[in-house]
């Protein structure tokens, strides 16, 4: 932990520097100096920021706090209103993943946890599609027939135009 705090200041140090070195340039006529005068010194915000939000995981406080009713609330209340309905709940078909769950407060870290995945749906076909039948009777006669050429297929051919 010590070597991000020497890192930062370090950081942070040498950015100003750096910012510093682009406004004496800038004022000794190099005008694109300006640009980076402005610049080093947003760098330098931006590792302090960091470093900021890493002492405070580091004490304890998470950079996001969850309102009492949050997501984790509403699941609750969502399931006890799932049972009190005569609706069975469905289970996942798909085996879970690996994911990462919000921590509590205080915990300072996220740990992972198995989050289910919900099937998606097939859509259901429109009707018979005479194109799609053609091409796996082509498929299905390209495979009993591994040597054979694309030219030699016996079935329905479609003249040019």
């Amino acid at each position: 932990m010590l070597a991000k705090h020497v890192l930062a200041i370090v950081l942070i140090g040498g950015f100003l520097a750096l910012g510093w070195w682009q406004v004496s340039r800038a004022s000794a006529g190099n005008t694109l100096s300006w640009a980076y005068a402005f610049e080093w010194p947003v760098f330098a915000g931006f590792v302090g920021f960091l470093w900021y939000r890493e002492i405070r995981e580091a004490l304890g406080f998470p950079a996001v706090r969850r309102a009492a009713n949050g997501p984790e609330a509403s699941a609750g209340t969502e399931a006890s209103s799932a049972s009190a309905t005569s609706e069975p709940v469905p289970t996942p078909v798909l085996p879970p993943v690996l994911g990462t769950r919000a921590p509590k407060i205080g915990s300072g870290f996220r740990r992972p946890v198995l989050v289910p995945r919900q099937p998606v749906a097939a859509p259901a076909p429109a009707g018979p599609d005479p194109e799609l039948d053609e091409y796996n009777d082509y498929l299905a006669w390209l495979n009993a027939n591994p040597g054979a050429k694309a030219s030699a297929y016996p079935g329905r051919r479609r003249g040019p135009g």
